[in-house]
């Protein structure tokens, strides 16, 4: 655990969105030196070797454009499943995959690329368009009235340590008082660990005039954010996720910023950071 070496995985559909994906993989794995695998999920089992035989190619290619080969899985199965469970089989550090914002996710948690993310106890970092020049250098974190997990917040100690960011953190402005209530705790437990971790940070209060969906991606375009991180919330009563309606604008946002969606783990406050102190 909180090993810096752990692979970066990259679901690869031979799509222009995947190549973008890669691009990000390979800008993070060159930070630490993580491995990374591209996974190609196929329909049928006679079709695994064939796109074996591609993607061994197409590895070379990446080799001679990025100065990193990526190791190459192809597992016959469904993205709904088979993409969670080779992450967590590789124990990834996290998965960086393309989407195509709304064209790809329509509204109803059902879509691809929801059910993908919410596959595995693995973080998935959801890009639409190629990495900027600059390394995550501004990170946006919403925070609502719903009970915070330490597991994201060390989340943002780790990429605060890795790429030096800076977390603006944006809190939900609620006019019910139970509701208030919660999002005042939130951010005093989030304070409390960001600052006991030396972490860089500032917490504007959202206008109230929109959702804090909207309110978070208006935010985050105004300060050019890298990446915005949010958590999938957990389907009570059922030992699955969920990605509500603001999760589902957020992650297909117009202006293309990554979005990092932390899947809680069950029975697991601190995640893989032990080694952080979490």
């Amino acid at each position: 655990m909180g090993d810096s070496k752990k692979p970066l995985m990259v679901p690869w559909d031979f799509t222009e969105v995947a190549e973008y994906a890669l691009e990000h993989a390979v800008k993070i794995a060159k930070i630490d030196g993580n491995p990374v695998y591209l996974v190609h999920i196929a329909k049928k089992k006679e079709e695994v070797q064939k796109f074996k035989g591609i993607l061994d190619v197409y590895a070379v290619e990446a080799f001679q454009k990025y100065n990193i080969k990526p190791k190459v899985i192809v597992r016959q199965g469904t993205i709904f499943t088979s993409i969670g469970e080779v992450a967590d089989e590789i124990d990834a550090e996290m998965v960086v995959m393309g989407t195509h914002g709304m064209q790809g996710m329509q509204k109803l948690t059902g879509s691809w690329a929801l059910k993908v993310i919410v596959s595995s106890k693995v973080p998935f970092v959801v890009v639409q368009s190629p990495p900027e020049d600059n390394n995550f250098e501004h990170i946006v974190l919403p925070v609502d009235f719903r009970k915070e997990d330490k597991e994201k917040v060390n989340w943002l100690v780790y990429l605060y340590r890795h790429f030096n960011s800076k977390i603006h953190i944006i809190k939900s402005e609620r006019s019910d008082k139970r509701l208030s209530k919660g999002v005042s705790q939130n951010i005093m437990f989030t304070k409390k660990i960001l600052d006991q971790k030396h972490v860089k940070y500032d917490i504007i209060s959202a206008a109230g005039k929109k959702s804090l969906a909207r309110e978070t991606i208006d935010y985050a375009i105004q300060i050019k954010a890298e990446l915005i991180v949010i958590m999938t919330t957990k389907n009570i009563g059922l030992a699955d996720y969920v990605l509500g309606a603001d999760e589902q604008y957020i992650i297909a946002n117009s202006a293309k910023i990554p979005v990092m969606c932390i899947n809680p783990r069950i029975g697991i406050s601190t995640g893989g950071f032990a080694a952080m102190g979490g």
